[in-house]
């Protein structure tokens, strides 16, 4: 597939990116206290494939539970418009509510039940 270059960010434009992603997409839809509050869709995106355009110094970490996961947002607006999974450490997981339209389509959806992580990703690791 060919990459596309699309952008996103954050409400109050503060934090800008462009990453690299075929023009269609699957997304995760998690289920955890984090994505279920926040309503966050996931499109993971390898680190190498996304630069900040402006912001990365305006972003705020938070972590919590095992605090492998990363949870970047910005300073201003509370936005997360993207962080580093533990699922996923060496990329990292878009919102797809913060893409900006026009140049993403998704093709799949894929429901984690991130309220049984652990059991999950042991699944999944047996399936691949």
């Amino acid at each position: 597939m060919t990459a596309v270059i699309h952008t996103a960010g954050c409400h109050c434009d503060a934090v800008k990116f462009e990453f690299n992603a075929p023009a269609t997409v699957s997304v995760t839809e998690c289920n955890c206290s984090m994505c279920a509050m926040s309503g966050y869709q996931h499109v993971f995106i390898p680190q190498s494939d996304l630069r900040f355009i402006c912001g990365q110094e305006e972003l705020a970490l938070y972590t919590f539970n095992s605090h492998k996961a990363q949870h970047l947002f910005c300073k201003t607006c509370g936005i997360k418009p993207l962080y580093v999974p533990r699922s996923h450490p060496d990329s990292y997981s878009v919102n797809l509510r913060c893409i900006t339209p026009g140049t993403l389509s998704v093709e799949k959806r894929i429901a984690f039940d991130g309220q049984n992580w652990e059991a999950n990703i042991a699944s999944l690791k047996k399936e691949t």
